[in-house]
């Protein structure tokens, strides 16, 4: 069980830096279409597109995830080994 509860943390901390990564992707801001609303900045999107950068997120912080745990398990890469350091 611990295994399966250390992937589920591995995984949410990759898939928030994921987000991040892919939060600037295609935003339009208010002032580049000239769509200013009353009451918001300039430099708001117009359409941030969330859901689909959530569902992008979600792809690609699973190929990434699943790679660490095939390369884990199927190789015996470690961090250890990535870093160098004694056992």
């Amino acid at each position: 069980m611990t295994g399966w509860v250390n992937l589920a943390g591995i995984y949410l901390v990759v898939w928030w830096i994921v987000l991040f990564a892919v939060l600037p992707f295609g935003v339009r801001t208010q002032d580049e279409t000239d769509e200013t609303l009353l009451g918001t900045a300039g430099s708001a999107p117009v359409r941030p597109m969330l859901v689909r950068k959530a569902l992008v997120t979600t792809a690609i912080a699973a190929f990434i995830v699943g790679l660490g745990w095939y390369a884990n398990t199927h190789w015996g890469l470690t961090l250890e080994f990535l870093t160098g350091s004694p056992r």
